[in-house]
């Protein structure tokens, strides 16, 4: 019955409602609904694993679509005896006009690049309507009436009404008379602080003696409700403008990567008012059923969109990949943004996207957020530790010959890992861990049966209170987990060597407001390594279930050993630097073990092309540099993506037998690409622009794939390259014809399998 309502929706306004706004381009999709309702309907809805949202028993079942829509008809005869002639003359409804233009500044969403109005929770926005007569507030009685999904239900949200004339009453939204014009009448209309957000349809009905009028669909008079962080009773409310610009209004970011002693960054087109991103955004929410109903509440709908985001178990955005093969996809380093991502998830019907690492997931999760309005940021953390043991502490197994077992090392310690933070209220917990919330799409561990982390609050996980939902002890673990060695013997057997308790967590940060600086937020995640309230924390979260520290069995070493280097372009020869120090009064014998990796940035490690065996010799309280020079020609083979090299110092004090290690990680830095402007942008001129690149490899880079995007300038445009022989240049130019003044941002990517996190950003200002 459904199905054949909404085939019979009149003169094809199911497909104006699913191509209005959705895509920005003709698609296969497209072109095939324009010849069969029901395919639509196949297409964009597929089948997807039965959630939790669903009873397996079948027992209850909930609307889970704003696609799919429910048409009332437009006369309803009322029941029992009506009089033979109306009272009065008849009323109708000529005119809806949803103010587009006016409602969208004062909501703060002119930005979105649709032709429906979008409104913000709570807030008032105006509508006209006119009849065929004046409006008499004494005789006349008209009710509005705002339905989402296929099945409109008072009781869930999903069916509302206001009223104006002689039986005004409003339930859950309220209305207002706002002024008269002739045959024209204004209505305020503010939805409910914690109503569902999506896309609802509007409908005017006249309520006579006789029956009910209602107006036909429209998807013109179509309009969406998003969360508002500008209103104190919506519990996304922000108080500071400032953090409002940043974290719901910019469309461009910086997501950094690199290591703690090298931060490095790129620009992300987060992109949230391109055209067609709100819309995939709630297909999102539909792919994955979450119930309408629940669209409303931000935790469950946060929650639900860390599942949604990753393809893990639900069909969601997109397909997660680690190994290098990405022959069937797109690189994880190549995207730019995450329009192309959701504009190409709904174009192909919801099928997830290949492929993605934790800064995709990251980026795509801050869009979807942001665009429905929820205060969102994304966050880095260096040294984040991925504890598959969940016992707080993470296991790197050592071989006889000093290097790093990978049969036998199940946790692994991230260069970094980036996930988003929401801001919000938590009134499920105290007060006081209300604020920001971690969220991590990144399918790491399962939480209720999904991959899915969050949202978790940052007060709470500082302070080692892991009881709360969700997910707290997860997110503890990555910044502040123990580094446990374990050294194994010829016969398999393994004993703990050293254990470093400072390694995991050592910075955290993102960007900041107004600014392309970072902003170390560490201190609001934990405390002062060593401090009083660091040692209550952790002692909170030894009574709320993790495991205590408990190295009393292991010998004091009296020796420390430090990894340093500079700054390395990829391809450079370089010297590693180990600053030893003896704090002992006792002059001591160190032999090591220094072996060279080269490794992913989630700390799983490739192949080994340097081990070196030498002996130090300490006098009281001295400390000593030893030089490792490193040769571009031993690593160069072995590079994998991001060009990481991973070196891992073993070694044992010869007077004691105690052990001693240390670990660094060096991201070797990329090829530069740069960008550059010929003319002065200016709104309707064009004007040039230029990417340029330069091999400085003495191979053959193969296969490249430039990308280059702006939000609110140009869509992402890709071309691709057969090769760039050794020394040689690559140039691609565009002409770009702005529409709006203000600052952009060009953001350009180069990636091929040889090299890969080639970006470069520049800023202009368009007149």
């Amino acid at each position: 019955m459904l199905l054949s309502s909404r085939i019979r929706s009149e003169n094809g306004a199911l497909h104006e409602h699913i191509c209005l706004e959705l895509l920005s381009r003709p698609s296969p999709l497209l072109q095939r609904t324009q010849t069969s309702r029901h395919l639509v309907y196949i297409m964009l809805r597929p089948i997807y694993t039965t959630q939790s949202w669903v009873s397996q028993r079948g027992r209850i079942t909930f609307a889970s679509s704003n696609l799919e829509e429910f048409n009332p008809p437009e006369y309803e005869a009322l029941e029992g005896v009506t009089p033979r002639a109306p009272t009065t003359q008849a009323l109708s409804v000529l005119n809806v006009d949803m103010r587009v233009t006016d409602n969208k500044k004062a909501h703060n969403t002119s930005k979105y690049k649709n032709t429906c109005l979008i409104v913000r929770r709570n807030k008032e926005f105006i509508i006209n309507i006119r009849y065929s007569r004046p409006f008499n507030n004494q005789q006349d009685n008209v009710q509005i009436e705002f339905m989402i999904g296929s099945s409109p239900d008072e009781n869930k949200g999903t069916y509302i009404t206001v009223s104006i004339g002689r039986e005004k009453r409003d339930r859950r939204w309220k209305s207002r008379m706002i002024g008269m014009q002739g045959n024209d009448v204004a209505v305020g209309i503010t939805p409910d602080a914690n109503c569902i957000i999506g896309r609802f349809r509007t409908f005017v009905t006249v309520i006579t003696d006789m029956g009910k009028q209602r107006t036909p669909s429209n998807p013109k008079t179509d309009f969406y409700v998003l969360f508002n962080p500008w209103d104190p009773a919506d519990p996304v409310y922000v108080s500071r403008d400032n953090d409002r610009q940043e974290y719901v209004m910019n469309d461009v970011g910086i997501i950094y990567n690199g290591e703690f002693n090298n931060v490095t960054s790129r620009s992300w087109n987060y992109g949230q008012f391109e055209q067609g991103v709100l819309d995939a955004c709630l297909l999102v929410l539909d792919a994955g059923k979450v119930p309408l109903m629940y669209r409303g509440n931000a935790i469950e709908l946060v929650r639900q969109g860390s599942a949604l985001i990753n393809a893990q178990n639900d069909n969601g955005v997109l397909v997660g990949k680690w190994s290098g093969d990405y022959s069937i996809g797109t690189a994880p380093t190549a995207w730019t943004g995450s329009p192309e991502i959701l504009l190409k998830y709904a174009r192909d019907g919801c099928v997830p996207v290949c492929f993605a690492q934790c800064w995709v997931f990251a980026g795509v999760l801050n869009t979807f957020l942001r665009c429905l309005g929820i205060p969102t940021r994304v966050v880095t953390n260096y040294v984040s530790a991925h504890d598959n043991t969940g016992n707080l502490k993470t296991d790197i197994i050592v071989d006889v010959d000093g290097r790093m077992s990978r049969r036998e090392t199940r946790d692994s310690i991230w260069n970094y890992h980036s996930w988003n933070e929401v801001y919000m209220r938590r009134p499920d917990l105290p007060e006081k861990y209300s604020g920001w919330q971690v969220v991590d799409s990144t399918p790491q561990e399962t939480s209720e049966g999904l991959y899915r982390c969050g949202p978790t609050s940052v007060n709470a996980v500082k302070d080692g209170e892991l009881s709360y939902p969700f997910d707290a002890r997860f997110v503890f673990a990555e910044l502040n987990s123990d580094v446990v060695y374990h050294q194994s013997d010829k016969y398999g057997n393994t004993n703990i060597s050293y254990v470093d308790t400072t390694h995991v967590g050592k910075l955290i940060v993102t960007k900041s407001v107004n600014s392309n600086n970072y902003e170390d937020i560490t201190s609001t995640y934990k405390y002062p390594e060593g401090s009083d309230k660091d040692r209550q924390a952790m002692q909170m979260a030894v009574r709320r279930g993790v495991p205590s520290r408990d190295y009393t069995h292991l010998d004091e070493t009296g020796v420390e050993i430090e990894l340093q280097v500079g700054n390395i372009k990829m391809g450079e020869n370089f010297q590693l630097t180990l600053y030893i120090k003896n704090q002992d009064s006792q002059m001591c014998t160190l032999s090591f073990t220094i072996t060279g990796c080269v490794a992913y940035y989630t700390g799983v490690t490739s192949s080994t092309f340097m081990l070196d065996n030498k002996t130090a010799t300490l006098d009281a309280w001295q400390t000593t540099e030893v030089m490792i020079d490193v040769k571009a020609s031993e690593y160069m083979p072995y590079l994998v993506e991001q060009s990481n090299l991973l070196f891992l110092v073993f070694g044992r004090v010869q007077e004691t037998s105690a052990g001693v290690m240390a670990m660094k990680v060096v991201a070797l830095r990329p090829p530069e690409l740069t960008i550059t402007v010929t003319g002065t942008p200016q709104v309707g001129k064009d004007f040039m622009v230029t990417v340029s690149f330069q091999n400085p490899f003495n191979f053959i880079l193969k296969n490249v794939q430039l990308r280059l995007e702006s939000p609110g300038l140009i869509s992402t445009k890709v071309k691709t390259y057969d090769q760039i022989a050794p020394g040689g240049t690559l140039q691609y130019k565009d002409t770009i014809t702005p529409e709006s003044a203000g600052t952009k941002v060009l953001i350009a990517c180069l990636d091929c399998v040889a090299v890969r996190q080639v970006t470069s950003e520049l800023e202009i200002f368009v007149q």
